[in-house]
């Protein structure tokens, strides 16, 4: 079993700052502890006693006090920087890493938006977390503590009056705590589904806008924003409790001691350097405790945040590779045993069902069926982009299984029904099938695509730069390029899932008699809605309820299969009738 990962884990090559950060605050506050006595001591022994040498020497050390405190301060700040700053690019770093190992269910379980958001907001959120907590959070107890027996030494009586205070700000704030952090887990919660939101309609920001739903978009927008609303105003109204918590202690020790300090000052006991210093530590030790539960507040919603990422650095993909695989796929040869599926694990849910096939090598398979008849399904099976509930698939001979799934994955080239171009030059996105392959092997794969014929149009023909999406090329272009990267693979299998929909039968025609006459030796599974794309092929398969309802050729299907005749006879009728 993987071992489980915590955040610790990001830290790695910033542990130096990590642990030196502290060590530079303990000198800060060490000097700061030390600067209210020598202030006393100028008091008392330079100003009133009017000696100008005891006021040069006790201020050359303040000075040299202070310059050291900053200089130490300084320090801990830049360390605390590049260990915070370096930890959340870690952080960053290894969740998109495990991502990109994430099988289609994994990424099925995480909405794209939760993703974002644990990649941006989370991790900033434990970066501010975590700098607080190797400097404030060290240097307030630390000061909180020292300054605290500093006052025993000036006035043990006046030292008691904190006894009273901290156990009421602990309590305060320990409440506060438990109220606002389950807030805060549905807050960002709420953050996923308005990234979600965002993010479909930006990428379909076309549709909504022919079919005119501006308002609807608005209105959902606002409403998930209404909710993170309500919720975060609630989260803080319990943290807003803090501020006026913290200043009823720190000006109810003020009184207090300036009362006391007073009566104690003129009976004689205590000196004005002495009171003075007092009130140094006092603001010293409520400072130290205001900030102690600014960072306790930042702790409260880094934890959900801390919760949420550490989800996605363990989240095991369930497709492993085993330890002894085979690296080699023999040839394109294709079986499915008795192979059932579900995408929930549940046997009462199955969209395929003991599914069984032969192709050997080489062969094209046609497939049809209806929409939710589980062809995509089928083909995902191929190059394990998910594993089958029951049976078992062999490609080449071998299970999938037991092959390294890049090897595989090498091996077989896929035209998915959503096509995916990425920002850049149409050379840069052919290149994603073979990064080393020549402007020649770009051209060849483009022609067989019949994609180089509106390439040659462009301006910059092969280095026109194609916009996020695909957006500034046709859906017909797109899938011509697509299917050109596909080839650029030289895959001993090729899937195309309804990956000419958006051209004219004419192209379709030229790009399957292409495969037919250059890539003889390549499996072909093509998964298509009009008969005269799949018409040609070795075999046929008509899909129906998560089975195979029937398999031959063209021929055989028009007599045997009624489903198929009633498909080829409403598509040729149709064509008589435009005619």
């Amino acid at each position: 079993m993987k071992k489980k990962r915590g955040l610790a884990s990001c830290i790695q090559e910033f542990r130096k700052e990590t642990i030196l950060t502290p060590i530079l605050v303990i000198g800060e506050v060490a000097f700061d502890v030390l600067i209210p006595m020598m202030t006393a001591r100028l008091i008392d022994r330079g100003i009133e006693a009017g000696d100008m040498s005891q006021i040069l020497r006790y201020g050359a050390l303040l000075v040299g006090m202070a310059l050291v405190a900053l200089a130490f301060g300084a320090m801990s700040g830049r360390c605390a920087a590049r260990a915070a700053t370096g930890f959340s690019r870690n952080l960053r770093r290894e969740m998109y890493r495990n991502v990109q190992n994430f099988s289609f269910s994994n990424i099925d379980k995480y909405s794209t938006g939760g993703i974002i958001t644990r990649l941006t907001t989370d991790v900033t959120n434990v970066q501010m977390a975590f700098m607080m907590l190797i400097r404030i959070a060290v240097r307030c107890p630390i000061m909180l503590i020292c300054a605290w027996s500093m006052t025993f030494t000036v006035n043990p009586k006046l030292a008691l009056i904190f006894l009273i205070v901290i156990p009421i700000l602990g309590v305060g704030l320990l409440l506060i705590m438990k109220g606002a952090h389950p807030l805060f887990e549905r807050v960002f919660k709420k953050y996923d589904v308005l990234n979600n939101v965002v993010q479909e309609n930006l990428l379909g920001i076309r549709v909504v806008k022919s079919f005119v739903r501006e308002d609807h978009e608005k209105e959902k927008f606002g409403k998930v924003s209404q909710e993170i609303y309500t919720d975060f105003s609630g989260a803080e109204k319990l943290l807003a409790f803090n501020m006026p918590l913290m200043q009823l202690c720190v000006y109810g020790c003020m009184l207090t001691v300036s009362w006391l300090g007073a009566h104690l000052v003129v009976g004689g006991s205590m000196t004005t350097g002495q009171l003075t210093t007092m009130f140094s530590y006092i603001m010293m030790i409520l400072m130290s405790m205001m900030m102690l539960s600014m960072v306790l507040v930042m702790l409260v919603m880094a934890r959900t945040s801390a919760e949420r990422i550490v989800e996605i650095l363990n989240e095991e993909s369930d497709l492993k590779t085993v330890p002894e695989s085979i690296h080699e796929v023999k040839d394109g040869s294709v079986t499915f045993e008795n192979v059932s599926f579900s995408y929930t694990k549940d046997p009462d849910k199955e969209c395929l069902k003991s599914v069984n096939l032969s192709v050997k090598q080489g062969e094209t398979v046609g497939i049809l069926g209806g929409t939710g008849t589980s062809k995509t399904t089928l083909v995902q099976l191929i190059p394990r982009l998910y594993d089958v509930t029951e049976g078992r698939i062999l490609v080449g001979g071998v299970d999938v299984r037991d092959y390294d799934m890049e090897s595989l994955r090498k091996q077989v080239a896929m035209v998915l029904q959503k096509n995916v171009l990425f920002s850049g030059t149409i050379k840069e996105n052919l290149r994603w099938g073979n990064p080393n392959a020549t402007d020649e092997e770009l051209i060849h794969a483009c022609q067989l695509a019949q994609a180089d014929s509106f390439i040659q149009e462009f301006p910059d023909k092969y280095d026109t730069y194609i916009e996020q999406g695909g957006s500034n090329v046709s859906g017909g272009q797109k899938q011509r390029l697509c299917i050109a990267r596909a080839l650029l693979k030289k895959p001993k299998i090729l899937i195309l899932d309804d990956s000419t929909s958006a051209v004219d039968t004419k192209t379709d025609a030229l790009i399957l008699k292409a495969f037919r006459e250059e890539i003889p030796d390549t499996t072909k599974f093509i998964i298509a809605q009009r008969i005269s794309s799949i018409e040609g092929a070795d075999k046929i398969l008509v899909m129906d309820g998560g089975k195979i309802s029937a398999i031959g050729t063209h021929e055989e299907l028009l007599d045997s299969c009624s489903i198929y005749r009633e498909i080829y006879e409403s598509q040729t009728k149709g064509g008589a009738d435009d005619e």
